[in-house]
């Protein structure tokens, strides 16, 4: 071996330690806490309102509210994962905007809903008084319509980081909301909530997992690197 292929050798060889080090630095701050959390959540809140319906029972308070209460722990993640962010590039800050944006979303969109169903549950029960028994009779239920409209939610971001990030278990997740949202809009509220279930799991659990553990071993990776 001449001494320019030596040194080029090892040139090669520290670029490639570099990119590896680079590489596990990019991926130390991509925790999947978050996902974990609200995929976990709204998991179990759309199982808990499945079994109040089945069982016929109903708690003392709405479930979905837990949504609303989870916003106070996703604070605190994101501040600790900025603080232990090594490196911030735009798409970061992209991304950091579009989750902000989803969970404001999210917040008014259950502040729509319980507004419209304020405004609607008196008209709707005066009318079915008024038309029950009638041969026009339609027996409309806008819940039935609620959780298209989640899961329409649901899937925006979740595509978008998945494509942005080259993520496909987040990609495949979003298009799942998708198509579950389809599927709600011609199935009965039980369904709804199975299929929203579903698409939490696999739309931020299971992609959250991974990601906690893709996570774990570059940390683990930097670890080693620096020593």
């Amino acid at each position: 071996m001449t001494q320019t292929e030596k040194q080029l050798s090892e040139k090669e060889s520290l670029d490639l330690i570099a990119t590896m080090i680079n590489k596990a630095k990019d991926s130390y701050h991509n925790t999947g806490i978050s996902a974990i959390m609200w995929g976990s959540l709204i998991t179990i809140c759309a199982l808990v309102k499945l079994s109040e319906i089945h069982f016929n029972y109903r708690l003392p308070f709405d479930i979905y509210l837990l949504t609303i209460l989870a916003v106070i722990p996703q604070i605190f993640i994101s501040i600790k994962e900025k603080k232990s962010r090594r490196v911030k590039s735009y798409d970061d800050a992209y991304m950091d905007y579009i989750w902000l944006a989803f969970g404001v979303c999210i917040f008014l969109m259950i502040f729509i809903v319980n507004t419209v169903f304020a405004e609607l549950g008196p008209v709707m029960t005066d009318y079915k008084v008024l038309a029950q028994g009638r041969t026009a009779w339609i027996d409309f239920k806008f819940s039935e319509y609620v959780a298209p409209l989640f899961l329409l939610l649901y899937g925006i971001p979740t595509f978008i980081t998945g494509a942005a990030c080259r993520f496909k278990p987040m990609l495949w997740g979003g298009l799942l909301c998708w198509a579950s949202c389809i599927l709600a809009l011609f199935t009965t509220i039980k369904i709804d909530l199975l299929l929203t279930a579903i698409s939490a799991i696999f739309a931020w659990l299971i992609p959250g997992i991974i990601m906690e553990v893709d996570y774990r071993k570059a940390k683990k990776e930097l670890a080693e690197a620096n020593v």
